[in-house]
Formats: C-alpha cells, sequence, structure tokens
C-alpha cells in the first residue's frame, strides 16, 4: 500500500481549512499549523511570522497548502504586513530548509479585483447590469494583477515570492486565485456572488488537484472557481494545468440578500 502524502495546511482552522478536514482527510496524512489548537488533526500552535517557532513544522512534509493570512481585504497594512507577507515568506523559506516538494499558494479574486470593481463589462457584472452585458462575456486570465486592497497586494506578492521560490529553489508552487467561498454554501444572494462562488466541493477538488499534480508543474498561477454562468474568471488553464473539473455552478438569479465572506 502507498503512503500517503504527508500535507501540512497552514490557517486550518478557518472555512477552507475545514473543508479539506472533511473532505480530504482520508486521503493524506494532515497536519496543521494554526494559532489554534485543530480538533481531530495534529496541530502546532505557532506564529508564521516568526520563523524560528516554525521551522521545525515542516520537516518529513511533502506539500504545504498555505491558507494562513489575514483574510480581510480591509485589514491595516500592518496586518498584512506581519502575516501576510512576512509570514508567507517565512512558510516558504521554512519549506526550503525542510526539503519540501511543493507548495500549494492560497492567493485571492483580490489580486485583480479592481477589473470588476473599476472597469465594464466585468462591473456591470458586480452590479448586476445584465442586459448590458456582451455575450460570450470576456474573461480575466491568471496573468493579469491589479489588486484591490493591501489585501490583493499581499496575494500578488506570493504569487511572485512563489516564481522566485521556484526558478532559485526547484519548489513546485501553484498559486489558486480562489473565488468565494461561502458557508452556507448558497451564493444566490448577489451578483458578484454568483460570479465568484466557489462551492465547498470544487475547493475540495481544486486543492486535491494541485496537491496531486504532475512534478512537472514547476510554477502555475491559476483562477479558482465554479462553472458559473457569470463568471468573468478564465478556467481554461486551470482545466489543462491541473485537471480541475468544476462539478457545481451558480445561475443568474440571486435574492438580494447579503450574507457571506470573501475569500
Amino acid at each position: 500500500m502507498t503512503d500517503r502524502k504527508k500535507v501540512l495546511v497552514t490557517g486550518m482552522s478557518g472555512q477552507i481549512g475545514g473543508i479539506i478536514r472533511r473532505n480530504l482527510g482520508d486521503k493524506y496524512e494532515l497536519s496543521g499549523l494554526d494559532r489554534v489548537a485543530i480538533d481531530g488533526v495534529s496541530s502546532t500552535i505557532a506564529d508564521i511570522s516568526d520563523l524560528d517557532a516554525i521551522k521545525t513544522v515542516f520537516e518529513g512534509i511533502d506539500t504545504v497548502v498555505h491558507l494562513g493570512a489575514d483574510p480581510s481585504p480591509r485589514a491595516s497594512w500592518e496586518s498584512i504586513l506581519q502575516n501576510n507577507i512576512v509570514g508567507t515568506r517565512n512558510v516558504f523559506e521554512a519549506s526550503r530548509l525542510a526539503g519540501v516538494k511543493r507548495i500549494v499558494f492560497a492567493s485571492s479574486n483580490h489580486a485583480v479585483g479592481f477589473y470588476p470593481m473599476k472597469q465594464d463589462p466585468y462591473k456591470a457584472v458586480y452590479e448586476g447590469r445584465l442586459e448590458q452585458l456582451p455575450r460570450p462575456l470576456p474573461r480575466l486570465t491568471a496573468d493579469l494583477i491589479r489588486p484591490d486592497s493591501y489585501y490583493g497586494v499581499s496575494k500578488t506578492f506570493g504569487e511572485s515570492l512563489g516564481s522566485y521560490f521556484h526558478d532559485a529553489y526547484g519548489i513546485s508552487i501553484i498559486c489558486l486565485r480562489i473565488g468565494w467561498v461561502l458557508t452556507p454554501d448558497d451564493p444566490t444572494f448577489s451578483p458578484a456572488s454568483l460570479s465568484l462562488w466557489l462551492s465547498h466541493g470544487d475547493v475540495a477538488q481544486l486543492i486535491e488537484k494541485s496537491v496531486d499534480a504532475s512534478m512537472s508543474v514547476g510554477f502555475a498561477v491559476v483562477n479558482g472557481e465554479s462553472d458559473n454562468t457569470l463568471s468573468i474568471w478564465d478556467l481554461e488553464s486551470t482545466k489543462q494545468i491541473l485537471g480541475y473539473e468544476p462539478k457545481d455552478g451558480a445561475g443568474d438569479e440571486w435574492t438580494s440578500n447579503p450574507r457571506g465572506t470573501s475569500t
């Protein structure tokens, strides 16, 4: 019997970490690195902004899924600097020192968030001006950068850092520009959520495909959303590079009942 891959998840106490535990816990030997203990999983309590405190956690790990961050687009610069920039560098450096073969980095749609906030037809989607939309909708590819916040800037930093760590040290790094993961798993409260939705099942598949991708994938930045009617995010490279095939998809009707938190 083949040994299970040892996968360390930073920020495992969060929403996506919980989805990983529930959906992939039987496939991989999971462990967690977080500021709090995680029920049912071997976990280390430490702050990723302290490299010395986390280095030993990475020893013997095959793949790191780096979710740990301040997840708020409204977070202060001070918090973003320590948690998302220094913390991400420390996770990458600890991975290098331990000989980790792959890092899956949770980037975000906020890396290009000013496209739908400022430019039609993407803005028209978010505002629900569906009668003004061209068909088919043009899609934003994962090579574009237009961050909408310090949070978005930190995600583009992580992508650039991943490129550097791949070229300098040979680590395989896959950056996932994650859409909007919701609890409850229902995007029908706004046109923006219908466009951005990444279902629980699809995010689990996306992580699994990234962990199991061929090591010939040295560095990649890909979009991660479900198969949504109003999607403005190109998924072709995600499908080609990772073999991702979304199983869920949102339509184009919403109830104007705001809820949920962005990822």
